[in-house]
C-alpha cells in the first residue's frame, strides 16, 4: 500500500506552515541543503498551499525558505532524494513513475512533481508572494515564478544552468514570460547568475530589500493585499493568469516539456544517463560563479 510520506511525523518538517492573521507563510525548511526539493518537500508543499486555500481566514500566502537560500533546485543528490520512491498523484492522472523504465518513468514522474504540481500551484485562488534570498536556482526559479509577485533580498541570485545538461531549461518554461525573450536566452546559453536588481529591472522581481529587512517588507506587502476584497483579489489573478494563457503560456509550456524531455532521453542514449552525468557540484563547478550587476 502507498503510503503518504507527507503525513508521517517528523523531528524537523520539510514545510513549516504558519498563519498570522491573514497571511500563511508556507516555509521549505532544508536549509543545509540550500532547500533543495526532493518528493517529501513537494507534496508538503501542496499540502501547505491546500490548507492555505481552504482557510477563510488566510487571505495572502507567502512562499519562503529556511536559512541561507530560497532554493537550490531539484534535489539530485542529498542523502534524502526520494525519487524513486511512490506517491500519490495529486497533480494530474499519470500513473505512477515507479517501476516504470525509461522515458516513461521519467515522464510520468515529472508530470506530476514538476510541471503538474507547479500549474496547480500558479492556480491557488489566493495572492502568493515569494520571499527570495540567496539563491533562487533551476527548479527553485519554478517556485518563484508560480507566485504572483516576488520580493527579494539583495543577495538574491537567480539562475538556470540546467543548459549544462544540454537540457533546454527547468521543466515550467516561463523564461519568456516572467522575462524579456533576448534577456531569457542570455540567461539560458550562459548559466550565469542575475542579481536581484538585475532581475527587478527586467520586470521579474517587484521589489529588492536589504536582507534584513526581507521578512518585514513581505509581510507588510502580504498585509497591504490582504485588506482587498478576497473574491476581487480570486478574480483578478484570473484574470491576469488566463491572459497570460492567452499569450501562449500554457502550449508554451507544454511544448517545452515535450523538448526536456527528448533531451533527457537523447542524454540517456548517447552518454548513458538522463543527466549528462551532471550533478548539482558539477553544474556549478562548470560554470561561472558572476552574478550580473
Amino acid at each position: 500500500m502507498t503510503t503518504d510520506p507527507v503525513a508521517e511525523p517528523a523531528e524537523s518538517p520539510v514545510v513549516r506552515y504558519e498563519r498570522d492573521g491573514p497571511v500563511a507563510t508556507v516555509t521549505m525548511n532544508r536549509p543545509a541543503y540550500r532547500n533543495a526539493q526532493n518528493s517529501a518537500m513537494t507534496y508538503a508543499l501542496d499540502t501547505a498551499f491546500s490548507e492555505a486555500a481552504a482557510d477563510d481566514d488566510v487571505r495572502v500566502v507567502v512562499l519562503a525558505g529556511a536559512g541561507e537560500h530560497f532554493s537550490a533546485g531539484h534535489d539530485i543528490g542529498s542523502p534524502g532524494r526520494d525519487a524513486h520512491l511512490p506517491f500519490p498523484r495529486r497533480a494530474g492522472l499519470w500513473w505512477d513513475h515507479c517501476g516504470k523504465a525509461g522515458a516513461e518513468g521519467r515522464f510520468a514522474r515529472e508530470s506530476e512533481v514538476y510541471l503538474g504540481m507547479c500549474r496547480r500551484w500558479r492556480e491557488l485562488p489566493k495572492p502568493l508572494i515569494a520571499s527570495v534570498q540567496g539563491a533562487c536556482v533551476a527548479g527553485g526559479l519554478m517556485l518563484a515564478w508560480v507566485c504572483d509577485l516576488i520580493v527579494a533580498s539583495e543577495d538574491a541570485f537567480f539562475a538556470d544552468p540546467v543548459v549544462r545538461m544540454g537540457v533546454p531549461g527547468v521543466e515550467y518554461f516561463a523564461h519568456p514570460w516572467v522575462m524579456p525573450p533576448r534577456i531569457a536566452k542570455e540567461l539560458l546559453y550562459t548559466g550565469d547568475r542575475m542579481s536581484a536588481r538585475r532581475a527587478y529591472e527586467v520586470g521579474m522581481v517587484n521589489r529588492v530589500v536589504p536582507r534584513d529587512g526581507l521578512a518585514a517588507e513581505t509581510r507588510a506587502l502580504a498585509g497591504r493585499i490582504a485588506r482587498m476584497p478576497r473574491m476581487g483579489l480570486a478574480l483578478t489573478k484570473r484574470a491576469v493568469n488566463q491572459a497570460e494563457d492567452l499569450q501562449g503560456l500554457h502550449s508554451g509550456l507544454d511544448s517545452a516539456f515535450a523538448l526536456h524531455h527528448l533531451a533527457h532521453a537523447h542524454n540517456a542514449e548517447t552518454a548513458g544517463d538522463p543527466l549528462a552525468g551532471m550533478d548539482a557540484r558539477s553544474m556549478r563547478d562548470a560554470g561561472s560563479t558572476r552574478a550580473e550587476s
